[in-house]
């Protein structure tokens, strides 16, 4: 398959890119490398594990760019579309609400277009679990309402949801819209909960806990998000009687686990304890996300299995290599 992947070297894009290019799938990956808020160099660290690999083309440019985007479609003469750059962060700030808007709105109708002129078999694209804000029972599930969300990030990312509905209503565009749910593993976002609560432990410096601990994420491994990811792109819904070839999965473990207990295993697989400070939980953050992954499991077969106890001993290996810092130090 030919599969135009966006945000190539971001976390999720990456482990996605390595999976379809060991199967044997053509991949051309966008990305804004550069321009792209976050660490560049790991960014440039993840592209550089794809380059020189067969099947591998990797082209520069960001969403803000309907050029560089077309170019990308007609270079890529994609069969299936993996789109997954996006401004990210619930923490936004005021001043950058308009470059939140810009890529993840206005950036998300050019993918829309570039899928319906290139007649892509299917468009699978990142949704988030912030789409579910206030007032959503737990665990969520897909048809519960989602009109509350509590930072620009979710309402984005509800609204990408919203556009690729319309989009395969009116030009039978397949669209498979996955809510993913605090992902981590190696080579994750250095600016998310994983990453910033092992970088202080590693440097014994003080660890910023929301809320005393108290909140609650459904973590889920990078390895089964990726699977997941490749399984819905295999499977792209169809137009029925009962609506158009559009659906949303959830792509979470489905086991919450408060930060204070993520963080008891960072402690027990680095070997030291942290120095803990608690600040209040802010107003863009949900106090728990809690996955409920049954229609994935029915549509693919596949439903997330590595446990946050093994998953966050692949992260701490992972972080000891990449850094040099020996268990403890």
């Amino acid at each position: 398959m030919r599969v135009l992947v966006t945000g190539a070297a971001g976390f999720i894009g990456a482990h996605v890119c390595e999976r379809l290019l060991a199967r044997g799938d053509t991949v051309l990956g966008l990305d804004a490398l550069e321009r792209a808020p976050g660490d560049v160099a790991l960014r440039r660290s993840r592209l550089a594990r794809l380059s020189g690999t067969r099947g591998f083309t990797f082209l520069a440019g960001d969403l803000t760019d309907a050029a560089r985007l077309h170019e990308a479609f007609a270079l890529a003469r994609p069969e299936g579309v993996v789109h997954l750059a996006a401004r990210v962060g619930v923490r936004a700030p005021d001043e950058e609400a308009p470059a939140y808007a810009d890529t993840n709105v206005t950036g998300f109708v050019r993918v829309l277009e570039g899928c319906r002129e290139a007649k892509v078999a299917h468009l699978v694209y990142a949704s988030s679990s912030s789409v579910y804000g206030a007032a959503t029972p737990a665990p969520f599930r897909e048809d519960a309402p989602v009109d509350q969300p509590l930072n620009l990030y979710g309402a984005t990312k509800r609204a990408n949801e919203l556009m690729a509905h319309a989009y395969s209503h009116l030009h039978r565009l397949p669209t498979s819209g996955l809510r993913f749910f605090t992902v981590y593993g190696p080579w994750g976002r250095p600016d998310m909960a994983p990453l910033l609560f092992l970088r202080a432990l590693a440097r014994g410096e003080p660890l910023v806990l929301h809320a005393e601990g108290r909140m609650r994420r459904d973590f889920t491994f990078v390895d089964d998000v990726a699977e997941a990811v490749l399984r819905v792109l295999d499977r792209p819904p169809r137009l029925t009687s009962e609506g158009p070839p559009h659906r949303l999965l959830n792509v979470g473990h489905g086991e919450p686990v408060a930060l204070g207990d993520f963080v008891g295993l960072l402690e027990r697989h680095w070997g030291t304890k942290a120095r803990v400070t608690s600040v209040p939980a802010g107003a863009a953050e949900m106090a728990s996300t809690w996955a409920d992954p049954s229609r994935l499991e029915r549509e693919t077969g596949f439903r997330p299995r590595v446990s946050v106890d093994e998953g966050v001993a692949r992260l701490v290996a992972w972080y000891r290599e990449w850094t040099g810092v020996a268990r403890g130090t």
